[in-house]
């Protein structure tokens, strides 16, 4: 008698009006385990994200003073006529 009532459609109307009444009891334990763990992954993404912007800007840096002392170097090179420049077109015979 058990199996015909978990036949067909009636069984499967049974297990759903049994799911909706277990969810009151079942979604507050899911969401207490849930929460903590999801805060956690936001909080580590939050510092990923801190970190990855201080490198970024850190190498920024970096490459913006790399690049200022070469052309500073290169302006000086170019002032005094020992560039690469100047000493191609001496070479050359110019």
């Amino acid at each position: 008698m058990l199996e015909d009532v978990f036949s067909g459609w009636s069984g499967t109307a049974l297990i759903g009006v049994g799911v909706v009444l277990a969810a009151p009891t079942v979604l507050p334990a899911i969401t207490s385990v849930v929460r903590p763990l999801a805060k956690a992954v936001i909080r580590t993404s939050l510092a990923l994200t801190d970190a990855v912007r201080e490198a970024v800007a850190e190498t920024g840096e970096q490459l913006s003073d790399l690049v200022a002392e070469v052309k500073a170097e290169h302006e000086a090179e170019t002032a005094s006529g020992t560039g690469r420049g100047a000493r191609s077109r001496r070479s050359k015979g110019e």
